[in-house]
């Protein structure tokens, strides 16, 4: 059932990215800065996605002092996957042209995104770099997910500026609401998935094997 969760969350996931590239708005910082990389140094974007989890695979390693969580990669392969599955199937459903239509599509994404990292991130199963991070920093400094990733959606934006990323008025909300927004569902989230893991589990250790932090 906890893998169930996890591909589920990421389809949620990726559909909430779709909708924020859709709305033509400016992408999130970590996103403005793939695209940045990709028009100033090369490769595609999706390569920038793989190259960029894999240093933070290595970045996160060594302020745990654990062992390189690899399958974080394959988390990466599979959001890029589906980030493009939602765009094709929404290119032409999703076309937002008045402001207020682009608003209500960025702000739908940018909920959907809460949402969906909320929920694979209670399965504890291989998260996405990125969100590794978030929840490392937390758990460092004592904060809770709404400062943790703020901190590191300003680091992201700083040098997507830098190579000419895609910034726009949605990355800025993004920096702003994000982290407030997934904070929220990640209590939500909490007491939902806990009762349906804990009553779908057939191990009587289920909780203490759970090792994420919230």
């Amino acid at each position: 059932m906890k893998y169930v969760f996890y591909v589920l969350g990421i389809l949620i996931l990726t559909l909430g990215i779709s909708f924020t590239i859709q709305s033509d708005l400016g992408t999130s910082p970590f996103d403005a800065l793939l695209v940045g990389l990709s028009i100033n140094v090369g490769l595609t974007v999706g390569s920038w996605e793989v190259i960029l989890a894999l240093i933070l695979i290595c970045c996160n390693s060594l302020l745990k002092g654990q062992r390189p969580e690899v399958l974080g990669l394959g988390t990466a392969l599979i959001t890029g996957i589906g980030i493009d599955m939602w765009l094709f199937l929404l290119h032409n459903l999703i076309t937002p042209d008045l402001w207020y239509s682009k608003f209500i599509c960025f702000g739908t994404g940018l909920v959907v995104i809460g949402l969906g990292t909320a929920i694979y991130l209670h399965t504890n199963f291989a998260p996405i770099p990125i969100d590794r991070l978030t929840l490392i920093i937390q758990e460092l400094t004592g904060t809770n997910i709404f400062w943790s990733r703020t901190f590191i959606y300003l680091i992201f934006l700083i040098m997507a500026l830098i190579l000419n990323g895609p910034i726009g008025v949605g990355t800025l909300l993004t920096v702003c609401l994000g982290g407030l927004i997934l904070n929220c569902f990640m209590s939500f989230t909490k007491k939902v998935l806990d009762r349906i893991l804990a009553h779908s589990s057939t191990s009587p250790n289920y909780d203490e094997k759970k090792k994420y932090s919230i």
